[in-house]
């Protein structure tokens, strides 16, 4: 088999891109800015200037850097690219226009396939990093402007998340960040017994899904759900076995 080199193109094999804020907090195994958390090599490109602030804020004017690192990405030969805010899906319709892969930057974009997989009377539990930040534009540019269907529940005030990932101290309690998150879940599904499923928008809340799930009894779906989906969809595998 012979191989030719990409023009431009110094390393090899990392399918899945994912931009990064530009942010400083410990991403430990099962953050997006993890890479120890997926089973594959991904691709970091993180974009200057695009802080959490901003981001919760909705600003687009780096809406051309945003641009110009995901084709970065892309020179650098991944097939697919994500993000690691739900909130970049306010970048996500004019990146899949311009830059020619398929873009998947909010988690939230697994919401309307979730809808499909319950009852009329039934609910999806979105876990959120910041639930004032999430209104009907974010859901609507994720094809999830259904809310009578939605219950959002934030970390915006718990004190140890906030601590960690909004004000960035530089320190994680990682026990602590779990028990704001598993005591939020719960008290939303005990607010409302209709949820049957859980959505974790924010990229740094994969770590607790399993005891979100033990809590509760329910579904998660994440970032690394979503990213896992895509990878199979771009990297198909042989299947071998026996008859």
């Amino acid at each position: 088999m012979r191989y030719r080199a990409k023009p431009g193109q110094v390393s090899y094999g990392e399918a899945i891109g994912i931009l990064l804020l530009d942010s400083c907090a410990p991403f430990i195994p099962g953050d997006v800015a993890n890479a120890s958390t997926f089973s594959f090599p991904v691709r970091f490109q993180r974009v200057p200037g695009l802080s959490v602030e901003r981001i919760f804020n909705h600003d687009l004017t780096l809406l051309d850097d945003v641009i110009e690192a995901a084709r970065e990405l892309k020179k650098n030969g991944v097939r697919a690219i994500s993000g690691d805010c739900g909130f970049m899906a306010l970048y996500q319709h004019e990146l899949a226009e311009r830059v020619g892969l398929p873009v998947f930057m909010s988690s939230l974009l697994q919401v309307p396939f979730m809808n499909h997989l319950i009852g009329k009377k039934e609910k999806i539990g979105i876990l959120t990093a910041n639930a004032g930040s999430l209104n009907s534009e974010v859901l609507r540019l994720c094809g999830a402007d259904f809310p009578d269907r939605l219950v959002i529940g934030g970390l915006e005030n718990s004190p140890y998340f906030r601590s960690a990932f909004i004000e960035e101290n530089g320190e994680l309690d990682r026990e602590q960040v779990e028990n704001e998150a598993v005591s939020t879940v719960q008290k939303m599904v005990e607010n409302v017994p209709e949820i049957r499923l859980l959505l974790l928008e924010c990229s740094v809340l994969p770590p607790y899904g399993a005891v979100i799930q033990q809590a509760t009894g329910l579904p998660v779906f994440d970032y690394v759900t979503m990213i896992n989906y895509v990878y199979n969809a771009v990297v198909k595998q042989r299947f071998n076995g026996f008859m």
